[in-house]
C-alpha cells in the first residue's frame, strides 16, 4: 500500500519517545510541549493507521508495529546525521573534490606551492590537476570538468566565463651559458630574433605574444626549430641548438641546470595570468577555500634556484 513518508520529525519525535520513556522528558529533548508532542504522536499513529505506543500512566512501551517502527526510525535518523555531517564537511570545505585546470606552465610552475598549502590546510579534499593548453582549459571550465582555470589572456569571446586578472608574467631570454647569451645583460628583442630560435608552436598562447612582439618590428619571426612542448624547447637549447623567449612561469619546466634566462628590452608585451571561472555560478565550497587561500599570495614570477637572475 502507498503510504506518504511522514517527515523525519517524526521519526525523531519516536525514538526520542522510547529512549525518554515518557512524553515529559522526550519533549524537553526536542524543546516541544508534552501536549504538542502528544498532537504529533497520535497524528502519526492515525496516518499510519496502527498504534505505536501503549501508554499508562508511568511508562510507554512500544506495540509490535512500534518496534518495527523504531528499527526504521534509527537507521533513518542515523543516515540523515550521517549525511548531514558530510554536508556540513563540504560546507566547510574540509571534505570533497576540487579539479582544477592549468596551463603547463601554471601548474607546474605558480600551482605547486598553493596545492601543498591547500593540501595541508584541507588534507579530507581530493585535489584533480588538468593541465592543458588554453583552448583545453577554458573548455574545462566552460564544460564544469574543471571547477577553476588558469590561463593566460582574456575570455572574452566566451560570454559563460569570467576571468580575474592574477600576475603579469613576463618573458625572458632563454639560452647555454656558453652560448650567445653568455653576456650577463639585458638583450633587444630584435637582437634575439636574429639568433637561431626555438619557438613554440602557433595556437599556444606563449606563440601568440612572440609573434605579437615580432609585429611591432614589422618583421615575421623565423624560427629554427618550433615545437609543441616546453621541455622540447627546453632540451633543444640546452642542447645548443639555439636560444628562446619563454615567460618566466615555464623556466621550472625546462632542465635549468644547463640554461640561464636574461632580461629582455623592447618585447613590448607581458602574459597575464588569470584565474577562470564560470559566470553566474557558485563555486564549491572547496572552489572558494581554494581561491582565498590563493588570494594575493601570487606576486610576481620568481626564476627558480640556481637560475641566473640577470
Amino acid at each position: 500500500m502507498k503510504r506518504n513518508i511522514p517527515p523525519l520529525a517524526d521519526f525523531q519525535a519516536v525514538l526520542a519517545l522510547h529512549e525518554c520513556g515518557s512524553f515529559r522528558a522526550a519533549s524537553s529533548r526536542l524543546g516541544l510541549s508534552t501536549s504538542g508532542l502528544s498532537r504529533q504522536v497520535a497524528a502519526l499513529e492515525a496516518r499510519l493507521g496502527t498504534r505505536l505506543f501503549d501508554r499508562d500512566t508511568r511508562k510507554l512501551h512500544p506495540t509490535a508495529s512500534g518496534e518495527a517502527f523504531l528499527r526504521v526510525a534509527a537507521r533513518l535518523v542515523h543516515t540523515a546525521d550521517d549525511v548531514m555531517a558530510e554536508f556540513d564537511a563540504h560546507l566547510s570545505a574540509s571534505r570533497g573534490r576540487l579539479t582544477i585546470a592549468g596551463l603547463p606552465s601554471v601548474t607546474a610552475g605558480l600551482l605547486p606551492a598553493h596545492v601543498r598549502t591547500f593540501a595541508n590546510a584541507h588534507p579530507d579534499i581530493d585535489l584533480v590537476i588538468i593541465d592543458a593548453l588554453s583552448e583545453g582549459v577554458l573548455d574545462a571550465v566552460e564544460t564544469g570538468n574543471a571547477d577553476l582555470g588558469f590561463t593566460a589572456g582574456t575570455v572574452t569571446a566566451r560570454s559563460r566565463l569570467a576571468f580575474q586578472p592574477l600576475m603579469d608574467d613576463p618573458f625572458v631570454a632563454v639560452g647555454t651559458p656558453d652560448g650567445p647569451l653568455c653576456e650577463e645583460r639585458t638583450y633587444a628583442w630584435e637582437e634575439l630574433t636574429q639568433l637561431p630560435f626555438i619557438a613554440m608552436a602557433k595556437g599556444t598562447s606563449v606563440r601568440e605574444l612572440i609573434d605579437g612582439a615580432c609585429q611591432r618590428f614589422g618583421r615575421p619571426l623565423e624560427p629554427r626549430f618550433e615545437v609543441a612542448h616546453l621541455a622540447t624547447a627546453g632540451a633543444l637549447v640546452a642542447e645548443g641548438l639555439g636560444i628562446t623567449a619563454l615567460p618566466t612561469l615555464t623556466l621550472p619546466v625546462l632542465r635549468f641546470d644547463r640554461l640561464v634566462h636574461r632580461p629582455i628590452r623592447d618585447f613590448g608585451v607581458t602574459r597575464r595570468i588569470g584565474l577562470v571561472r564560470r559566470s553566474g555560478r557558485s563555486l564549491s565550497p572547496a572552489a572558494r577555500a581554494f581561491v582565498a587561500q590563493f588570494g594575493h599570495a601570487a606576486g610576481p614570477a620568481s626564476a627558480p634556484r640556481g637560475a641566473s637572475r640577470a
